[in-house]
């Protein structure tokens, strides 16, 4: 997609309804739809925020960022995700944790990015976060900085997340469940699941009604 095309769009992406849990779930591992919707407050989850970035290539094809994470202890080591991560008590809100952890990881200004809408909140049952997720856009193609929790940036094509043949499913062994059925999208010849997976889900859904 243009990225011309793409931000002509962009009202109507910020006025349009979201498409909510049922579409999260459609993308969800087995581990996340056994959740009750109603236990998650009682779980106290931690909060974070991540930024989906949407920009221009030097072919002006519209892409956004993702990031293969380092390996470290941790239940999201070498996961693909969007840049973000943990409220921090300085954050004036969950936009500014968005924000400050895409700089932080990807070195990209705050002041670079025009946040254009917040989604469907979404729960990670494994490291108990409740996570906002919010789209950005940057009119000019980012240049990274990474920092040391990120192994590599991904640049992937909107053009590919809406192709259906890059959604299918596959099985993932976790230090936390082994053999676990879940649906993924295959981006740039990564497995992309779990609350990444749902997040990008809802935003395919969006743009496809934008």
């Amino acid at each position: 997609m243009n990225f011309h095309t793409f931000t002509t769009h962009i009202k109507s992406l910020s006025d349009l309804p979201l498409g909510g849990l049922p579409i999260l779930l459609e993308m969800a591992p087995e581990i996340r739809k056994k959740v009750p919707e109603n236990s998650i407050a009682g779980k106290n989850p931690r909060k974070a925020a991540v930024l989906a970035i949407f920009y221009p290539n030097k072919a002006q094809e519209t892409c956004f960022s993702l990031m293969e994470r380092a390996a470290y202890n941790g239940t999201h080591s070498a996961q693909i995700s969007f840049p973000g991560g943990k409220v921090e008590p300085t954050d004036k809100d969950l936009q500014h944790t968005a924000l400050r952890e895409t700089e932080e990881e990807f070195g990209i200004s705050i002041e670079s990015i025009t946040v254009i809408k917040e989604m469907t909140t979404t729960y990670i049952p494994p490291s108990n976060f409740l996570v906002a997720p919010f789209i950005g856009i940057c009119k000019t193609t980012p240049v990274y900085i990474p920092n040391n929790e990120v192994k590599e940036i991904l640049e992937i094509k909107v053009s590919d997340l809406l192709n259906e043949e890059n959604k299918t499913s596959t099985v993932i062994s976790t230090p936390y469940q082994k053999n676990m059925e879940t649906p993924c999208f295959i981006l740039n010849g990564h497995t992309v699941w779990g609350a990444t997976a749902m997040m990008l889900n809802e935003i395919k859904h969006m743009l496809k009604h934008a």
